[in-house]
Parts: structure tokens; sequence; C-alpha cells
């Protein structure tokens, strides 16, 4: 079984999640890796799950502003400089056989709206994707980072657990 896991990732906590979903994923299935900027948008018939990640700005996906404030905060460069997961799933052609999942990345700050996992959800289904599991968040301290303490083990869990859900049901 084959897995592909699109990030996007401004200071670079997004990429950390990813990774840990990936090594998650990996447990049950063999993963390709891939920054947003790099990802095809038709995926492979032979893929088995898609997961995808982003950070939440202004209570969702990025788009080109939010990422050029990021920019201007950002005290090295952007790990993510060109096009977003935003833009990214508007091309998007997964094939009807592929599950997919999404995460997101955002600030530590109690009843905040809006989160990129759910936009994206909306977006893979309107791309007629198959949502396997419920997407989530995983917490940074304020808008640069760093993750939270235990969110890069429980991003890595929920990798092993979406992975788990996908190789059962192919059982």
């Amino acid at each position: 079984m084959r897995a592909l896991v699109v990030y996007e990732s401004m200071f670079g906590n997004t990429k950390a999640v990813a990774e840990a979903v990936a090594a998650g994923v990996s447990s049950q299935m063999s993963v390709d890796f891939v920054e947003v900027g790099h990802a095809s948008p038709v995926v492979d018939q032979d893929v088995d799950l898609l997961v995808v990640g982003g950070p939440t700005h202004a209570f969702g996906m990025s788009r080109p502003r939010t990422r050029s404030s990021a920019a201007e905060q950002a005290s090295t460069g952007l790990v993510s400089t060109g096009v977003g997961v935003r833009e990214w799933l508007e091309k998007l052609e997964c094939p009807s056989t592929t599950s997919t999942a999404a995460f997101d990345t955002r600030v530590d700050k109690p009843r905040l709206p809006g989160t990129a996992s759910h936009a994206v959800e909306k977006r893979l289904r309107r791309r007629g994707c198959t949502i396997a599991a419920r997407g989530t968040s995983f917490l940074v301290d304020g808008m640069t980072g760093p993750l939270l303490a235990g969110e890069e083990d429980r991003a890595r869990r929920w990798g092993e657990s979406v992975a788990a859900t996908i190789v059962a049901q192919h059982v």
C-alpha cells in the first residue's frame, strides 16, 4: 500500500508535523513526502491514502496575502514559497479509490474559530475524494512556533491511526 503526504509550511512547524505524520503512516505503508510546491496535482492511481496539511491563516487555509504577511514575520526564509495548498487543491485530480485525511497547525488559543484542516476537507470532498479520518489540528506556541511539547508524537500516532484504518479497509 502507498500513501502521499503533501504539506505547506511557513515557519517549519507544519513541515515537522507532516514529517511526524509520514513517519506514523510509514508503520503501515510506503510513504512519499512532498512540499506542496513540488507536488503534482494529479495523484497516481496506486496511492491508497492522500494526507494534506497546512497552516491555519486567518481562520482557514493560507492565501497569497497571508503568505506574504508570514514572509514579513519570518526571521529566516519560509519553507513553502510557491503555490499553497488552497491553489493546489483547485487543480487536484484524485482517483476515487484514494482515501484522504487533512491536518493543520494552529496557534494555541482557546475558542479561536476556523481551521485549515476543515477547509481542506471541504475542498477534498468537492474534488470527489473520500475522507478516511476526521481532520485534526496540531498546536503551535504563537504565530511562528515552536510546536507545543508532545505535538510531534501526537502527529505520529495520528498518522499511524489513519494508516491502520486504510489498511483495515483493504483486508
